[in-house]
């Protein structure tokens, strides 16, 4: 599939309850800082806007991305259900909502019976498990597919865990790693789910909202308006779910726009709006790794298909070039980030972009979590190719950056 974008606008008008606060629980990660909300004025004047922000999560707890969000909130969940349960298997449904802090579980690990943590990852979610797995003193095991990069392979064994990288593609490792954890003492953290596996994703999900009602806490405090376009880089549809779930819970003025932006090597939750039902897709090799899931979360679906107003699939030269002019200003964006510029692009050149929109760009990782490959970097051309009008102009644009930040302004 080549770049597309399907809109739905009586998706913009389906309302569901504010999910919760979980920035208390964050606080109490060690390392929590809230990440940087960087405003563009260059890119709202190319693109007719009236202000766009990006919310650069290359910098979350030391990792370049935001997965430690979903990754250890679910993980704190699970293990306070089981100390909190009886004796034996507990239904993690009957969890309450006062979860211990990673540093009580830890107290209390041998009590929880769990060993290990499992994870399907294609780079950023099973870093993220390693790290959690690492601060409780917790062993892992995390099942890659083919085609992520070396250095994100690197990455997660660099936090402690015991890496297999399976000839397969990404729904096959899924599968594979929830086989690995049927036996006694291990845990599957997944981010996607399917009928019988759906708590742990939907804490994920839980997790994840916390970008969103950060960088709305940022731009309040600003005294900026809110935001009338946010976007959504989807893989399996865990992150955008949360970007729903906070954008029609809203209740001053109108709804924003939701974009979903998927790869087009794996454009999933696209193929299944326009069927009306759940479809697997083939995927193909891509840039957007993280996004290069064939299957939307079965969970997700019921409201990723009420409340995505916006879905556009986008090819890796599309995303590559955003890379490249987002570093140009100064922000920190990798290809799954990225994406969420060029899905904006793609509907100003389809005349879909309203004049005068004020667009949140959610980046979901940083360059250093998934690096562009030197050839396609080359062929889209140097930063100072870009929205910069070369070196001295991007180091410019880079300090305003930092002067527009909320939180520190540090590399991933």
């Amino acid at each position: 599939m080549t770049s597309t974008v399907h809109s739905r606008p009586r998706a913009r008008l389906w309302r569901t309850a504010p999910p919760a606060d979980l920035r208390g629980f964050h606080r109490s990660v060690p390392g929590y800082a809230p990440t940087r909300l960087i405003e563009l004025p260059q890119l709202a004047e190319e693109l007719g806007a009236e202000r766009v922000w990006v919310k650069e999560e290359a910098a979350r707890y030391g990792l370049p991305a935001f997965k430690m969000l979903g990754a250890g909130y679910a993980i704190a969940r699970a293990l306070t259900a089981r100390l909190e349960g009886a004796p034996g298997a507990p239904d993690l449904r009957e969890a309450s909502d006062a979860v211990l802090s990673l540093e009580e579980i830890r107290e209390r690990i041998s009590e929880t019976g769990v060993c290990e943590l499992v994870a399907a990852t294609d780079g950023n979610h099973g870093r993220a498990v390693a790290r959690t797995a690492a601060m409780l003193g917790l062993a892992a095991r995390i099942f890659t597919p083919v085609g992520i990069s070396a250095e994100a392979v690197a990455a997660i064994r660099g936090e402690g865990a015991e890496v297999a990288e399976l000839e397969s593609d990404y729904d096959e490792v899924v599968a594979h790693a929830a086989r690995e954890a049927a036996g006694g003492g291990s845990l599957l953290v997944q981010d996607t789910s399917w009928e019988g596996y759906e708590d742990i994703p939907a804490w994920i999900v839980d997790g994840y909202g916390t970008v969103l009602t950060e960088a709305y806490g940022q731009l309040s405090e600003r005294g900026a308006p809110a935001p009338t376009l946010v976007t959504a880089p989807t893989g399996v549809g865990a992150f955008a779910e949360a970007v729903v779930r906070h954008s029609r819970s809203l209740t001053d003025g109108a709804a924003p726009h939701v974009l979903a932006v998927e790869p087009s090597a794996a454009p999933s939750l696209t193929a299944s709006l326009l069927a009306g039902r759940p479809v697997t897709v083939e995927t193909g090799t891509t840039i957007m790794a993280g996004l290069n899931c064939g299957t939307p979360a079965a969970a997700s679906w019921p409201v990723l298909h009420a409340g995505v107003d916006l879905a556009a699939v986008v090819t890796d030269e599309e995303t590559a070039r955003a890379v490249v002019d987002l570093e140009a200003v100064g922000v920190d964006a990798g290809p799954c980030g990225a994406a969420s510029l060029a899905g904006v692009r793609l509907l100003h050149a389809r005349r879909l972009l309203p004049e005068g929109a004020r667009i949140l760009l959610l980046s979901t990782e940083g360059r250093s979590a998934n690096p562009l490959p030197v050839e396609l970097r080359e062929a889209v051309g140097l930063p100072e190719a870009g929205l910069a009008a070369g070196p001295a102009a991007g180091r410019e644009a880079e300090a305003a950056a930092g002067r527009e930040a909320v939180g520190p302004a540090v590399d991933g």
